[in-house]
């Protein structure tokens, strides 16, 4: 028995020697395990690039047991094999994506481009060799790039405003030569000239109250013949001092003469100017407000006041393509017509006279169009007889009454836009004001107590003046 264990004892040392040796093997193993983690996390994250719409197959070194992605909406990932994943790309964007396996994890960075969109494939039919890239977001299409000349630019833009007709399309396209200012000043200039002509005659008889030898006359081709008050004493009215009027008291027959010329010439210039950015819209008015009342329906018959905005008036819109200005204009000039007027409710509301024009017209810097012409010519005969009398020779003349009117009316309106840039400080211009109305900063006036007098807080004070010779000072 005693030998037996003894046997038993030394045994155990080549186990425990075999049992220590396994067991450092097992701590190495676990060891190197714990070193390959970060060994691997030091390495630069991978790319993987694919289009919207498009897949791929990512062949991996190690059997894939996890895999992870930030936004499932822009890429997705599928583990088709132990070593291939399967990526799809949704929309456009960069997601990042994380694959575990049994001793390692590796990081992706997953860019989905947009590619090339319909509208660009359409451009590029379109405009073969053209330097045209599109941009498409949920806002606004971008189109930028170079072109050869303007009126690829701007077509290019109306396609893509067709196409894409619920975003914005923010044209960036560039041609040879563009202009550097994006401001653009719009001169207008409405000519107008109105000649009017007027030639009246005629002749009418009349007896006085008591007539002549029992005859009471009137023979009024022209107009009415005087009124009468009582004779002797009475009072004359006439109705037209214009009139060339003759009458015999011993006889008591009268005669009134109308002849009567008259000329008239209206010259009228307006020159609104305004300035708007590229692409902004820009308005202008100088006049004022007419109140206008409005009768409502109903027992009360209310009277509400509406206001009527007239005078000179300027919309445009301009759109800057290289060296060419597009403008899509509106001018306007009104006036107060109070001769066909109405009278509403005891108030009396003037019409307006109003010549306005809308285009659309392309332009380069400095030039010049006439966009709106007008030429109007009105004649009017107007001839009053008696029947019968007025058809005796020689003296039928006299029973007649002739108006003849003649107007002519030119109306021209030119636009000119201008490119233009800010001005620096010593390059503005004076006020157009008359500075001797007005009390001047300085000596004893009004805004001493300011540094560098009334108006001039930022200006440096002005400097004493010198006592002349003689003054005793």
């Amino acid at each position: 028995m005693a030998n037996a264990a003894l046997r038993r004892a030394r045994v155990s040392p080549r186990a425990v020697c075999l049992f220590v040796a396994v067991l450092f093997a097992s701590i190495g193993e676990v060891a190197r395990t714990q070193v390959l983690a970060p060994q691997d996390q030091s390495v630069a994250t991978a790319r993987v690039t694919l289009t919207v719409g498009r897949s791929t197959v990512l062949t991996t070194d190690f059997d894939v047991t996890r895999i992870a992605l930030t936004n499932p909406a822009i890429a997705d990932a599928v583990v088709v094999e132990p070593r291939e994943v399967l990526i799809d790309g949704k929309a456009a964007g960069t997601v990042t994506m994380i694959l575990w396996g049994a001793d390692r994890r590796v990081q992706y960075d997953v860019v989905v481009d947009p590619g090339v969109s319909a509208l660009q494939q359409q451009l590029r039919a379109l405009f073969p060799g053209e330097d045209i890239n599109v941009q498409v977001n949920e806002e606004a299409t971008t189109l930028s790039g170079r072109v050869s000349n303007t009126a690829i630019m701007l077509k290019a833009a109306e396609i893509a405003q067709i196409t894409s007709s619920k975003t914005k399309v923010i044209n960036l396209l560039q041609v040879p030569g563009g202009a550097t200012s994006d401001q653009v000043m719009l001169q207008v200039r409405f000519a107008e000239v109105d000649r009017q002509a007027l030639t009246e005659a005629g002749i009418s008889f009349f007896t006085g109250p008591n007539g002549f030898k029992d005859w009471i006359v009137r023979v009024t081709p022209n107009s009415a013949a005087p009124t009468f008050n009582t004779i002797p004493g009475g009072t004359l009215s006439l109705g037209d001092l214009l009139n060339i009027f003759a009458f015999n008291t011993k006889y008591n027959v009268g005669a009134l003469i109308r002849a009567l010329q008259s000329r008239g010439l209206l010259q009228s210039l307006a020159e609104p100017n305004l300035i708007a950015y590229n692409g902004q819209e820009a308005s202008f008015l100088a006049g004022g407000e007419i109140p206008i009342p409005i009768v409502s329906g109903g027992a009360i018959g209310a009277v509400s006041i509406q206001y009527k905005e007239f005078g000179v008036r300027l919309n445009f819109r301009p759109t800057v393509a290289g060296d060419v200005i597009r403008l899509r204009v509106r001018p306007e000039v009104s006036t107060l017509d109070f001769a066909n007027g109405v009278t509403i409710a005891g108030f009396r509301i003037p019409a307006l006279t109003t010549r306005r024009a809308e285009t659309e017209i392309e332009l380069r810097d400095g030039q010049s169009f006439a966009i709106a012409g007008l030429m109007n010519n009105i004649s009017q005969d107007a001839r009053n007889q008696i029947p019968g009398l007025a058809s005796l020779p020689v003296i039928g003349l006299l029973f007649k009454n002739m108006s003849v009117r003649r107007e002519r009316t030119e109306l021209m309106v030119l636009i000119t836009p201008h490119l233009v840039r800010p001005l620096d400080p010593d390059e503005v211009p004076s006020l157009p004001t008359d500075p001797s109305r007005f009390i001047r900063p300085g000596g004893n006036g009004l805004g001493d107590a300011l540094q560098g007098g009334g108006g001039t807080v930022d200006a440096p004070t002005n400097p004493p003046t010198p006592p002349k010779k003689g003054s005793g000072q």
